[in-house]
């Protein structure tokens, strides 16, 4: 599809290798083995990093790559990481870990407290890395939470040119975080295989390139569009278009979280939606298993993966990253992953929902009420 040279950040760049990362006892292992191998830096950005198992997990790799004169940086989002222990937080600084928290929160700005570092990125030496949704906490290792429990998460493992890039996001935020300058020194690209890729961000002063990118896309569909989102509070523009890219013969599809979320009034708030999208033809699926946590956009043979979910704080507030891909073997393998995530889904029809009863509609006028009360924050 062209596109202005001027509309996003980052080109798209061939050499490229994407891997599929699924559930936590794919990636943890990989991501921690790949920090064991770090032999010049190693440059981690989350959300969500919280005192376990898992988190022990890293801080040991990460104060061991310290001792073998690796040079490590950790950007922690300061509310995402509020239930990381002083004890984990001394253990890292006197480890010799370099890290930062952004965006303090502060009671004097409420508004300002909103901006969040929802970003997920392992760097590793400028040779692989690791983006997507998970965070640094028990729920998402399925051996350390009972079956219904652990969270439903998918990674990608990225080797290729488009690494400069992660490393660029990484730098940009930890230099406006710290005041201090992010010098680890990059090799040159290496291709990693044959596969196309783009960066694409959600930075400070509403600058949104990957709702743009996944509107763009969604608009020129010819065969599918699913998309999979944790949170589902979509701007009108996207229902409009989902709607007409259904009408038009599209297959439409969302996966969306059943009965397993850990935010069940941001769920009700996006129930108010269904009714006229199921109307035009959109298919809604409702993951039964666990909790649904990862955010997969599949467009023809376009794919976007990464931190972003389709919510208000994605789209207005948060710093977020996403990995474009364009390939077909790509899309393929996501195709085939997300096939078997619908097929442990309940379809919602529409007629079905039509009759729910009238306490979950209270619900859902009630949250979104919420909702729109959020909105006009953000103006």
């Amino acid at each position: 599809m062209p596109q202005s040279p001027h509309a996003y950040r980052f080109q798209w760049l061939d050499g490229n290798a994407f891997y599929l990362l699924i559930n936590g006892d794919e990636f943890l292992p990989r991501m921690i083995g790949a920090i064991d191998r770090a032999s010049r830096f190693v440059a981690l950005e989350m959300y969500l990093f919280e005192s376990g198992n898992t988190a022990t997990r890293f801080i040991d790799a990460l104060i061991n790559a310290v001792r073998r004169s690796v040079s490590v940086h950790l950007i922690l989002d300061h509310y995402g990481s509020s239930r990381l222990a002083p004890e984990d937080r001394a253990r890292l600084y006197a480890g010799g870990v370099r890290i930062c928290f952004f965006n303090p929160v502060r009671i004097a700005r409420i508004r300002r407290n909103f901006h969040r570092d929802h970003r997920k990125m392992l760097i590793v030496d400028g040779e692989v890395a690791f983006v997507g949704g998970t965070g640094i906490t028990d729920d998402f290792d399925p051996a350390l939470q009972r079956q219904s429990r652990w969270w439903r998460e998918t990674m990608l493992e990225i080797r290729g040119p488009v690494l400069s890039d992660w490393c660029v996001l990484f730098g940009e935020v930890w230099e406006a975080a710290t005041g201090g300058a992010f010098t680890v020194k990059l090799a040159a690209p290496k291709e990693g295989g044959p596969a196309r890729g783009r960066v694409t961000a959600n930075f400070a002063r509403g600058r949104r390139e990957i709702s743009r990118s996944l509107l763009k896309h969604v608009r020129a569909a010819e065969r599918r569009v699913w998309l999979v989102t944790p949170y589902f509070v979509p701007p009108r523009k996207l229902r409009r278009s989902l709607r007409a890219a259904a009408r038009e013969g599209v297959d439409v599809r969302l996966l969306l979280p059943g009965p397993e979320s850990d935010h069940p009034g941001v769920r009700r708030a996006g129930h108010r939606h269904y009714a006229s999208l199921l109307r035009h033809g959109v298919r809604i699926f409702e993951y039964q298993p666990r909790f649904m946590h990862q955010k997969v956009m599949l467009c023809d043979n376009w794919a976007s993966i990464g931190s972003s979910n389709v919510d208000r704080w994605g789209q207005h507030w948060n710093l977020e990253a996403n990995q474009e891909v364009e390939d077909g073997p790509f899309s393929d393998a996501t195709e085939k992953m997300l096939a078997a995530d619908f097929s442990s889904s309940i379809e919602i029809e529409y007629t079905q929902w039509k009759n729910r009863w009238v306490g979950r509609r209270m619900l859902e006028w009630f949250w979104g009420k919420i909702d729109l009360l959020v909105e006009r924050l953000e103006r």
